[in-house]
């Protein structure tokens, strides 16, 4: 079944088309920042612990205020906490590499400039999330959220070689100088997108009452809790095996860096691949057909742990990348059809927090465990236990049977049951 909407169609909508730009500016100058920041920090000192404070000062409040930024977005709108965290991002990306720049910069600073950075992010990303309703009709969702993994999965693979070509040419500050240009050039194209003001509620409450509010709604609706609290546990297997262990067993065997890196490319390959597919192909049944796809991903995770060899590795890591794009777009189609658009941000804030905040715990045991067990063996246990995970959840008949919500002439919403 074909999708009534094409990708011509969606970017003709002029909100989602300068939405797209503005993603797609500020979205190059990420993809080449992680490079540039690292090398940053080495400039200031070639400790691998200083890399870890600077990450972890970013990475800390990124977790800790993503609740806050859902209350924030669902209160005082997306696309104006969008502007003000793109504008705060692209300041705190122009201090360092001012400071790095001018050859001034000490470790701390960097520290302190990446937390207010971290803040921000936590801040925009349920905005971020939750916009896509408000920018095209419900019937051009699907291209539109499988447009916008075209553009991620291409630019994480040109973002970093062209960050690491921007180092070595001009240096890690003129590189981060560029990254905060772009945040400033993608607030001031949201600019173009016109989006009506939300009517204000009837009667003022406290941020503590809107997080209760999201709590309740979070925790009564049953397939939006089942999954999420299924990726707490699947993040922290698979930031373990794939991202910890991984890269280990790789330079140990024949597989090597380039045959991990062909291994991940292979991946990003695979979600383009998808995400083309699904531009024209509708995805009835999101949750069931996005836990088969999330089940693909433990795919590396087996071959790791049975037969570690490139050929094998590339395949798996390919049928992988069509999995995670068959969940992400599954599961950006459950969030912006079924829940009410008043709770969208605070709902994506929790289904963030939930499923990142055991991802640390997955990289610290990791180690521990194949210290223990083996290698091989702790990643292919790890396979095993995701896979068991996303077949699991599909024994709620909340997440397997959730239908799309179908629009009826006119663009009104008949939410299916």
């Amino acid at each position: 079944m074909t999708t009534r909407a094409s990708a011509t169609a969606t970017l003709r909508e002029p909100n989602f088309r300068y939405y797209f730009i503005s993603r797609l500016v500020n979205g190059a100058g990420s993809a080449m920042a992680g490079i540039a920041l690292a090398f940053a920090v080495l400039e200031v000192s070639d400790s691998a612990s200083a890399l870890g404070i600077v990450l972890a000062a970013h990475s800390i409040p990124e977790v800790a205020f993503l609740l806050a930024g859902g209350v924030i977005a669902d209160r005082f709108g997306r696309k104006l906490v969008i502007q003000v965290c793109n504008v705060l991002a692209g300041l705190t990306q122009l201090g360092i590499a001012a400071l790095v720049i001018g050859g001034t910069t000490e470790l701390w600073h960097i520290a302190a400039l990446s937390a207010i950075n971290g803040t921000v992010a936590a801040v925009s990303f349920p905005a971020l999330a939750s916009l896509m309703p408000q920018l095209v009709p419900r019937e051009q969702l699907q291209p539109a959220n499988a447009l916008m993994s075209i553009q991620r999965g291409l630019l994480s693979v040109v973002g970093p070689t062209v960050g690491g070509i921007l180092v070595v040419t001009v240096g890690a500050g003129w590189a981060l100088a560029i990254d905060g240009v772009t945040y400033i050039l993608a607030a001031a194209t949201l600019l173009l997108v016109r989006i009506p003001p939300t009517p204000p509620k009837g009667e003022r409450t406290s941020m503590v009452h809107d997080l209760r509010e999201g709590w309740r709604y979070f925790t009564g609706t049953t397939w939006l809790w089942v999954v999420v609290l299924a990726f707490g546990f699947l993040n922290m297997l698979h930031s373990g095996a794939i991202f910890t262990l991984g890269p280990v067993l790789a330079k140990q065997t024949s597989i090597g860096e380039t045959g991990w890196g062909l291994g991940l490319s292979a991946q990003a390959a695979g979600l383009l691949l998808l995400s083309l597919v699904m531009i024209r192909v509708r995805l009835e049944r999101p949750l069931l057909w996005g836990m088969l796809g999330c089940a693909l991903f433990g795919l590396p995770m087996l071959v790791l742990g049975l037969d570690p060899h490139v050929g094998a590795l590339v395949a798996a890591f390919f049928v992988a990348g069509i999995g995670m794009e068959l969940f992400g777009l599954g599961w950006n189609l459950a969030m912006q059809e079924h829940v009410p658009d008043e709770m969208l941000s605070r709902a994506y804030s929790y289904d963030a927090l939930g499923s990142f905040v055991a991802i640390p715990i997955g990289q610290l045991v990791a180690g521990p465990l194949a210290l223990v067990f083996g290698i091989r063996e702790t990643i292919l246990a790890s396979g095993i236990l995701y896979m068991v995970v996303c077949l699991a959840t599909l024994g709620s008949r909340a997440v397997r049977d959730l239908q799309r919500a179908e629009t009826v002439p006119g663009g009104s919403e008949v939410r299916a049951p």
